[in-house]
């Protein structure tokens, strides 16, 4: 079956490296300062750890946690001195972005497979189904998008302009329309016609508005009945340069919606790039992909060990 995760192929992962360039000039920077050489590790240098891992959004309540992992292992003599600690910052990162993925990839589930993509406006939701669509047709699936958005004004034709980039099919119905009926009509339609994957459009709700909470709710129950398992992935866009509130949001769709995965997008465009563990450690969500341009192909895999390698080295 088709993989969500897609290929990590050099070019992409070189990619993803520029995209957190901002973040790495931010925090590295700070870091490279501060945990360089034989300098032994004390307080003041945990200290200003704390100020620079605070600096990139990851977040208090995690960066109090990768502090205390990281003043437990000099306490204990294994590290020695400022190279050691970053090295075991490093390690403690990587393991809060070692998220086991929710989705049921490398899983077999009834055809198609039914893709809820969720977000606030404006963090970039259409656009990314579209690159989404577009790399899942070069992996060789045949895709079709829904117009469950019928909501905002011009939603419905952002995404045929999305669809005409990737040559894929597209369903719709007239704006204001059920999102619902929308949802059943092209699921149906992608059953008929064999599609692998339908990635279904949901109005850029606020997570505050309770009513277009159960509205998606509706839809979701909807894709049950027409494919059983379904949505087998909701994702989540997030505008990485809106940092906290980015997390908050995602509490609230978590809540909510079951969202399986986050697409993070620009992320090139932030220095405030820790979001990323702030995400993964607060609510146990892996990274399923990262923006990195407005292009048709600018959606790459994230890859922990690359975010990680491209923060520090």
């Amino acid at each position: 079956m088709i993989s969500l995760f897609g290929k990590k192929e050099g070019s992409l992962l070189d990619r993803l490296k520029q995209s957190v360039s901002k973040t790495r000039t931010e925090l590295a920077a700070r870091v490279e300062q501060l945990l360089t050489g034989n300098r032994p590790v004390d307080p003041e240098v945990l200290k200003q750890l704390e100020s620079a891992l605070l600096g990139a959004d990851i977040g208090v309540r995690t960066t109090k946690e990768v502090l205390a992992a990281l003043r437990e292992q000099v306490n204990e003599h294994k590290i020695a001195d400022a190279a050691g600690l970053k090295d075991a910052l490093k390690q403690q990162i990587m393991n809060i972005l070692a998220v086991p993925s929710a989705s049921p990839d490398g899983q077999t589930v009834s055809a198609p497979r039914v893709i809820f993509v969720v977000g606030v406006n404006g963090t970039g939701k259409t656009t990314t189904i579209g690159k989404l669509a577009n790399r899942l047709k070069k992996e060789g699936a045949s895709v079709v998008l829904c117009a469950a958005d019928t909501f905002r004004a011009a939603a419905i034709e952002q995404l045929e302009v999305w669809a005409r980039r990737a040559s894929v099919e597209i369903v719709k119905q007239k704006s204001g329309a059920d999102p619902a009926a929308v949802v059943f009509d092209g699921l149906t339609a992608a059953k008929a016609h064999s599609a692998d994957v339908v990635i279904v459009d949901t109005a850029g709700r606020l997570h505050t508005k309770s009513n277009l909470m159960a509205e998606l709710e509706k839809m979701k129950r909807t894709a049950a009945k027409v494919v059983p398992g379904a949505p087998h992935d909701v994702l989540l866009v997030l505008d990485a340069t809106t940092g906290q509130n980015g997390l908050n949001q995602a509490r609230e769709f978590w809540s909510h919606a079951g969202v399986t995965g986050i697409v993070l997008t620009k992320l090139d465009g932030t220095a405030k790039g820790g979001i990323v563990v702030a995400i993964a450690r607060e609510l146990n969500l892996p990274i399923r992909f990262v923006g990195t341009g407005e292009q048709v192909d600018d959606l790459v895999p994230f890859d922990a060990q690359t975010y990680v390698n491209s923060l520090f080295d």
